[in-house]
């Protein structure tokens, strides 16, 4: 069965062998955690605590740690009346979160670009390299780790702390949108990856240019919408076959 945003909902995979004792809410975590950034679980979908429970083959405790912690990040939603729902990705707030994006990033980077050490720079290249080997594999789930994984080598070269906490967790509030956005590139022909892109931020943040790194970041964030809203028009043109 399909959902909303053109993936489709596999059937409920086999409860993994039982994790050593304390593991239980680690190995839930990790599961639903991938599951929802790869929408195997669906925006909005409703989460069960007795029905994880089973699947799992554990208690009610490991499965609400789980659930607690992936609220905490903003991937499941815990209502008042005990509901926990996947988190909704709510396209009217999209805007303003690419501003907010936007802004994050723009920041972060070019304080990389003053702040920014000889070992900052050998990360940031480690970490390019490392989504660029994902991006052959065409492993989604790796690809959008380890572009969060470059953008945050970025920010912790600026040197703020709490820009660097606010914009990695925007960064984990898109993982989903940029799963649609990997899907996008490898099926359309006008598609193309971000990693060229990382390795020009780099080079403008290595020599100190501040303004190029802010250009730089600021088209980063324009072609991720860019091609979020071509996958939408795309999705739907898909969608919409009439026959006469």
């Amino acid at each position: 069965m399909a959902n909303d945003f053109g993936t489709t909902k596999n059937a409920k995979p086999k409860a993994p062998a039982k994790p050593a004792r304390g593991g239980g809410g680690r190995l839930v975590y990790q599961t639903l955690k991938r599951e929802i950034l790869e929408l195997k679980l669906a925006p909005a979908e409703p989460l069960d605590e007795a029905a994880l429970a089973e699947r799992f083959s554990m208690s009610r405790s490991p499965i609400r740690e789980a659930l607690v912690r992936l609220s905490a990040e903003g991937m499941v939603e815990m209502l008042s009346n005990r509901t926990t729902l996947v988190a909704p990705i709510n396209l009217m707030e999209f805007p303003r979160y690419v501003e907010a994006l936007d802004l994050l990033q723009r920041m972060t980077t070019r304080l990389a670009a003053q702040h920014r050490t000889a070992d900052d720079i050998v990360e940031m290249k480690s970490r390019a390299a490392a989504y660029d080997a994902a991006c052959l594999d065409e492993d989604h789930l790796a690809m959008s780790a380890t572009n969060k994984d470059f953008h945050m080598a970025v920010a912790r070269a600026g040197k703020n702390p709490y820009f660097t906490a606010g914009y990695g967790r925007l960064l984990d509030e898109g993982r989903r949108i940029l799963h649609m956005h990997f899907e996008f590139t490898r099926d359309s022909v006008k598609g193309r990856s971000l990693g060229p892109e990382h390795f020009t931020m780099i080079d403008a943040i290595e020599r100190r240019d501040v303004a190029d790194a802010d250009r730089l970041a600021h088209e980063h964030t324009a072609l991720f919408h860019d091609r979020f809203f071509e996958f939408l028009r795309a999705k739907y043109q898909d969608d919409f076959e009439l026959e006469l």
